[in-house]
């Protein structure tokens, strides 16, 4: 696990290594063990290194045996043995046993299309340097993993390629320039984080999931277009004609699917837990874990807040399984102490990720440096409200599709009113949304995960912001997602939905931000693509709901799993905003509304944002709106105006 960084091409006046340095330190937490450079002609790499396989033999960069290939890499590659036993009966040597090396000689085997070799979580650049053969300019790979688990940014300035973990480390490099991206801004003010592949600075790019760039590192004036090399949907089909299995044999298949995929993710020189909830997801996970790892570790936070705490099931889940259990109790007001350092973990801006942020502590707290969570369960398995209302929206889409478009704008209008007066709640506001109009988004799933609606998204901005049209990049990104789920049946449509909008956008992004700011490596099982396209591919009437929650991991995991984990209402794993907004956090949060940041400041109107803060006093909306926009502004000072 590292934080990578590079720039291809000639830097002009000012030396690649200064460059590549500045961008390195700026992320010491992704990689406090080591750091090491490549300078080569038009290539320059850097990486800081957080060591967890082979911790003397695995410094980075890594090349194939003559030096003629080499890669900076972020990540682990979790069938990384099998790979090399395979690569050493084709003749390749291997200097250590790291992960990291199996790309170089992969790379040697089989181009660009080693990453379908390729099992795990990563973002890495590879390059080919003057030593070798081929004839022309020498090649560069870029590559992130299927789902998106790492993250890999890219800008291109005066014809040069920058990339780098982290956006504040291309920032740092200082070629590019700190301005916010109204475009952008509007995806985050819809959805509460910023959608692929764009960032809110203008002009750098993410490498979506599943996408690779492969181009000649002394390409004049690099401008690149990512390419995609897996994509949910298609690997979500049925191969061929072939019969589904019956749900026991499904089951049976996953059990041992997942029991495989747990064992690999244990794979570790350093401390390995897992992260523990009340929920069937983490449970799960510990109950496999404990089968093979005596004197697992488990963490938990909990809240004096008895409702939102999760403590004493997890804690009989831990005595069961026999776990080296621990427990951070946080409070309003120890958030409120160590509130900006959270916020300023933030890679990019969110609604959520705090969550992570404390849970990670907790984690370095118990002396680990790997854990195990359960994120991607929801997905896989139907855990989300959304996998019942969006086919209640996309029935009211279609009804809203026959009728006149004057005669829904009154409508909503008319709805709105009432809800404002009965003070209905946020969801009532998503569908009014949705009924004005249902074209504005390419699916009516995207409407029921808002934060502002469209409406009120264009109250808030103002000048440049408030005028921008035409598509923009996170559109595209959008309407491909949802021409890709109308493959799919309604329920693993959802799951397609949920893991390129959601959980890339927002999860995944947060657990890596927070994580690494401990300088703690996450793994996700369920989201280990073999497992993903395994559950993807069965009927959807096998994954829903009957009564019992995600009944396709319940009977896989059998009576591992404790009946009180399974039988509890499903609740996500939140902080107690809601009060504390209200309580110990709301003189800080309050004064952040009289201060909008200056480059903020440009595009939403200060005025409208204040509204928002009084709406949540008043009980007319969500902690989250307010959240958001706290987060937002602080990341704006911090990264925009300093």
């Amino acid at each position: 696990m590292c934080g990578i960084c590079g720039l291809i091409g000639s830097s002009g006046p000012e030396s690649q290594q200064a460059i590549v340095r500045r961008m390195m330190h700026q992320m010491p937490h992704r990689g406090p063990d080591d750091e090491g450079l490549f300078f080569d002609d038009a290539v320059a790499l850097g990486m800081r290194r957080l060591s967890i396989i082979d911790l003397d033999g695995g410094r980075q960069p890594v090349f194939n045996e003559d030096g003629s290939v080499v890669v900076v890499f972020n990540g682990e590659i979790y069938n990384f043995q099998e790979l090399r036993n395979a690569l050493e009966c084709r003749g390749h040597a291997f200097r250590s046993a790291t992960d990291t090396e199996v790309i170089v000689h992969a790379y040697e085997e089989w181009g660009e299309d080693c990453v379908d070799h390729l099992e795990g979580m990563f973002a890495f650049i590879l390059a080919e340097t003057s030593k070798s053969t081929r004839r022309g300019n020498p090649r560069v790979l870029v590559a992130r993993d299927r789902l998106g688990i790492k993250p890999l940014y890219y800008a291109s300035v005066d014809g040069n390629l920058m990339f780098a973990s982290e956006v504040r480390s291309l920032l740092a490099s200082g070629q590019i320039e700190p301005r916010l991206s109204p475009a952008a801004l509007r995806s985050y003010l819809l959805f509460g984080s910023v959608v692929e592949p764009m960032t809110l600075i203008d002009g750098v790019c993410s490498v979506p999931p599943g996408h690779r760039l492969s181009f000649s590192a002394g390409s004049a004036h690099l401008k690149l277009q990512p390419e995609p090399y897996w994509n949910f949907a298609e690997s979500a089909q049925p191969a061929g004609c072939s019969k589904p299995p019956d749900r026991g044999s499904a089951a049976a298949f996953l059990r041992l699917l997942l029991k495989e995929t747990v064992e690999s993710h244990l794979t570790a020189d350093v401390p390995l837990g897992v992260f523990l909830s009340g929920g069937i997801d983490s449970t799960a996970l510990v109950a496999l874990a404990a089968e093979k790892k005596t004197s697992l570790h488990t963490v938990t936070v909990v809240f004096r807040e008895r409702e939102f705490s999760e403590a004493e099931v997890a804690r009989r889940t831990a005595q069961r399984f026999s776990t080296r259990h621990q427990e951070l109790v946080l409070s309003g007001d120890q958030m409120l102490a160590r509130l900006n350092e959270a916020v300023s973990a933030f890679d990019q801006p969110s609604m959520d990720g705090v969550n992570s942020y404390f849970v990670s502590w907790a984690a370095r707290q118990a002396g680990l440096k790997v854990a195990l969570s359960g994120l991607g369960g929801d997905e896989l398995f139907g855990g989300y409200s959304t996998f019942r209302s969006t086919p209640e929206a996309q029935s009211v889409a279609a009804v809203a599709q026959r009728v006149p478009g004057a005669f829904r704008s009154a409508m909503a209008s008319a709805a709105d009113r009432i809800s404002v007066h009965l003070q209905r709640n946020d969801a009532h506001r998503k569908m009014t949304a949705l009924w004005r109009d249902p074209d504005f988004l390419p699916h009516p799933y995207f409407y029921t995960r808002l934060l502002f609606t469209p409406m009120q998204v264009s109250g808030l901005l103002h000048g440049n912001a408030a005028s921008s049209t035409g598509p923009a990049p996170w559109q595209d990104w959008l309407a491909e997602t949802a021409r890709g789920s109308r493959q799919l049946d309604d329920f693993t449509a959802v799951s397609c939905l949920e893991s390129r909008s959601y959980m890339a956008n927002t999860l995944l992004r947060d657990t890596d931000a927070m994580s690494m700011a401990h300088s703690l490596e996450v793994r996700v099982p369920f989201l280990d693509h073999p497992v993903v396209e395994y559950v993807a591919r069965l009927p959807g009437y096998m994954k829903a709901p009957n009564g019992i929650p995600k009944p396709l991991l319940v009977e896989a995991m059998g009576d591992l799993l404790p009946a009180e984990v399974v039988s509890q209402p499903k609740r996500t794993f939140t902080l107690p905003w809601e009060r504390w907004l209200r309580g110990p956090l709301k003189q800080e949060v309050a004064s952040e509304f009289d201060a909008i940041a200056p480059s903020l400041a440009e595009c939403i109107e200060p005025r409208a944002a204040r509204n928002v803060w009084t709406s949540f006093l008043q009980g007319r909306t969500s902690w989250s709106r307010v959240w958001s926009l706290f987060v937002l502004n602080r990341w704006a000072q911090r990264h925009l105006d300093s």
